[in-house]
């Protein structure tokens, strides 16, 4: 980590949240601190609460104490839609892209919605485009470009390779502007013949979006993150660097307990 990373300012934090679902805590006492700029990894073995804290984080889920604040703001009881307007963007599922679409379309809807244009969208593709309608399809194509995606651009999002479509998930996130990103697990489930591509992508996102990222892939992990946050039983059990945390002997005990045969946090361990 760089050395003058820590005087960055604070983009987006959860302050000792705890979340109980009846008698079971799944996050308890969290804080995290994501970093303009920031390379941050959340990592854990399965059960660890990745998912609830997301859930917190975006506004899926409300905490049951503490806070969470987003530049300086506290958005704790903001619903989803209201963060992404703020700038605190999430990778849409899978399975809420338009499988009817093509990616093109998809970009426009979204890029139109974010210039104000509301449900114009299908007006900017046609022939009469205007200053406005211009600018939208300028930004779809940018976009298509940078994730790969203009070979297929005027293909049904349901016939993409699926690789392609995680990368189209993550020009959706991009296209809404977003000053704080988070990617959830986006080499899951891609083949390995479409992973590079997809690294590739993830790891030129723009410098000046803060990132944390929340995946299985160690070496996706490794390789992108410049800060690490591992969570176990909804817990922080530690934070670092990645040398830090590839050298912790708490953590390898972790992934040695969930059956990682080699116990080599920097290379495959999967929680």
């Amino acid at each position: 980590m760089n050395t003058n990373a820590s005087a960055l300012p604070i983009v987006l934090s959860a302050e000792n949240v705890v979340m109980r679902f009846g008698g079971i805590t799944a996050t308890n006492n969290v804080t995290l601190n994501l970093r303009q700029g920031a390379r941050h990894a959340l990592i854990g073995p399965n059960g660890a609460g990745k998912t609830t804290l997301i859930n917190l984080l975006t506004g899926v889920l409300e905490p049951t104490e503490g806070r969470i604040t987003l530049e300086g703001q506290d958005i704790t009881t903001l619903a989803p839609h209201q963060r992404v307007r703020r700038g605190l963007v999430r990778t849409f599922q899978i399975n809420q892209l338009f499988d009817t679409l093509t990616p093109l379309q998809t970009l426009a809807m979204v890029v139109s919605q974010q210039k104000g244009l509301g449900g114009q969208w299908w007006q900017v593709l046609g022939a009469s485009k205007g200053i406005a309608g211009k600018a939208v399809v300028a930004r779809c194509e940018a976009l298509l470009a940078q994730f790969h995606l203009t070979e297929v651009m005027n293909q049904p999002t349901q016939v993409l390779a699926y690789g392609k479509r995680r990368l189209l998930e993550i020009a959706i996130a991009l296209a809404c502007e977003p000053r704080v990103l988070l990617l959830d697990e986006p080499v899951a489930g891609v083949p390995a013949g479409e992973r590079e591509e997809l690294l590739q992508t993830v790891a030129a996102l723009p410098a000046d979006v803060s990132v944390l990222l929340i995946e299985h892939d160690m070496d996706l992990v490794f390789s992108f993150a410049t800060r690490m946050t591992v969570l176990v039983n909804g817990t922080v059990l530690t934070e670092g660097d990645p040398q830090d945390i590839a050298n912790d002997p708490r953590v390898k005990a972790v992934y040695l307990g969930h059956g990682n045969a080699g116990g080599d946090v920097g290379g495959g361990a999967h929680g």
